[in-house]
């Protein structure tokens, strides 16, 4: 009977197309969906997963990496007195608008990061060559994501206001879009000319690096809030990320409507491809009432709908993984804020093959109709 299910699958490839199709463009949908919830709100968390750093300290409570306040410099000489930091560096955070030279319009929102120039430095060492990242003690001078250039209405080169101080694009680099705004590096002087009076004693942050083979989560337990440094608070890289991310993704009412989408995805996926081999298995009914006149138990027949839909499930499955890579790359040569995990990408394969198994298990109605008497009439 197994048998029987490739050969059905193979001689009326036809009739089983519109389920593969199905099942193919629902995983396209919920892999792509799913790559740009995670390439947007991992944007949230951009500079830390784009810095070396093992340990960030900063104010109590921040639920995101957006949304810092001054911590006093104290806060550097807490960290460096534990014996397994090996080194700490500030991150200063300056929220302004950015003028294009000769703009007489409106401003466009950027957030300023204000980083060590020196080649050792640990934020955004990922992203950022040594080389370039010495560049921006130049005064004035900013580095953008490339895809933010027409935004900003300048070119490489080119010079603009923030916050009444003019700075210069030595450079674009790709990787660097944020989530509600443009993300410039500068250096901690040229953010601090940016904030102005409002440019805090300390920092908005201060970044450890541990030392080789020290446990970064003991030392974040051991960096235990003290009074006499102000008030702060350590986490490691891991768990900052974490937080950023998940603030964005269940904190806020987007998260929800994206789970709320991937939903009805499964569900109009379900519904189509049940449909589908519904149409095929009642199209083969009299085909099935003689098996089963013959002797073929309504079990065994069960099987082969099964098999045929798990068949439907591969095929669509295959389909669904090229046209989802493909469709990626294509995001990603355009800038377009996309990202895939292997674990991801295994949830979406596996919602898709469930979907599959459900439609058959469904389809499985119409074996009802195979009843013998129906080749009399």
């Amino acid at each position: 009977m197994i048998a029987l299910a490739r050969k059905t699958l193979l001689h009326e490839w036809r009739r089983f197309l519109p389920a593969v199709f199905a099942l193919g463009f629902s995983g396209v949908l919920l892999t792509v969906q799913a790559a740009l919830v995670l390439g947007i709100f991992e944007s949230a968390a951009l500079y830390v997963s784009a810095s070396s750093a093992d340990i960030w300290a900063g104010y109590p409570g921040t639920q995101s990496v957006s949304f810092g306040r001054a911590v006093s410099p104290d806060v550097e000489m807490r960290l460096r007195s534990d014996a397994d930091v090996a080194d700490v560096e500030p991150y200063l955070w300056v929220e302004g608008d950015w003028h294009a030279a000769g703009s007489h319009g409106g401003g466009v929102s950027v957030y300023v990061s204000g980083i060590r120039t020196q080649a050792e430095g640990m934020l955004f060492s990922e992203l950022l060559p040594r080389g370039l990242r010495q560049r921006l003690d130049e005064p004035g001078a900013v580095i953008v994501d490339r895809a933010d250039l027409d935004q900003l209405g300048v070119a490489i080169g080119g010079s603009g206001n923030i916050g009444n101080q003019p700075v210069t694009v030595i450079a674009a680099l790709p990787g660097l879009r944020a989530l509600g705004g443009v993300n410039v590096l500068a250096s901690i002087d040229t953010a601090r000319r940016i904030a102005g009076h409002d440019a805090p004693a300390g920092a908005t942050y201060y970044v450890a690096r541990v030392r080789p083979g020290a446990d970064a989560d003991a030392v974040r337990q051991r960096l235990r809030p003290d009074a006499a440094f102000g008030p702060f608070e350590a986490w490691t890289a891991e768990q900052f990320a974490r937080r950023s991310q998940h603030y964005w993704l269940f904190g806020t009412g987007a998260g929800v409507a994206v789970l709320f989408m991937a939903v009805i995805v499964c569900v109009v996926g379900a519904v189509v491809t049940s449909q589908s081999l519904m149409g095929v298995v009642a199209g083969s009914s009299r085909e099935y009432a003689v098996l089963h006149a013959l002797g073929a138990s309504m079990a065994a027949l069960g099987r082969v709908v099964v098999e045929q839909a798990c068949w439907v499930g591969g095929l669509g499955l295959l389909m669904a993984a090229l046209m989802s890579a493909a469709l990626l790359a294509l995001a990603g040569t355009q800038d377009v804020p996309v990202a895939m995990s292997l674990k991801v990408s295994l949830l979406c394969g596996a919602i898709v093959a469930v979907l599959a198994l459900v439609s058959g298990l469904l389809a499985m109605r119409g074996l009802l109709r195979a009843d013998p008497a129906e080749l009399l009439r």
